[in-house]
């Protein structure tokens, strides 16, 4: 059983950073993508960051209404994903989950995962 277990977020006066942290555990062959996803109150969940993972590097891309503020790395020996959130704007407020897409065991199947969700919060 995959899990992806997120961390970092909080409340931030507007102009401020938060960075979000996400850990993959369980049996893993490979990563497809990770990234990052977010839902505000009555709007549907939208993409934030996500990482396609190369043969020798890997792929950022970024929404539009946060490229140039936000930063997704991976660092793919721990199976671990962060987004550092610069400039945050009320509009950024929002609960933040990681999703995973990877490869299992026992035949590659591939499925998708997500975590439970992170609250950020910026103020005015």
């Amino acid at each position: 059983q995959v899990q992806l277990v997120e961390s970092g977020g909080g409340l931030v006066q507007a102009g401020g950073s938060l960075r979000l942290s996400c850990a993959a555990s369980g049996i893993i062959i490979s990563f497809i993508t990770m990234g990052w996803y977010r839902q505000a109150p009555g709007k549907e969940r939208e993409l934030v960051a996500q990482i396609t993972v190369g043969g020798n590097t890997n792929y950022a891309n970024y929404a539009n209404a946060v490229r140039g503020r936000f930063t997704i790395s991976m660092d793919n020996a721990k199976n671990t994903v962060d987004l550092q959130m610069n400039s945050l704007k009320p509009d950024d407020t929002a609960a933040y989950y990681c999703s995973a897409k990877v490869i299992l065991p026992y035949g590659g199947r591939v499925a998708d995962y997500w975590g439970q969700g992170t609250q950020v919060t910026v103020s005015t």
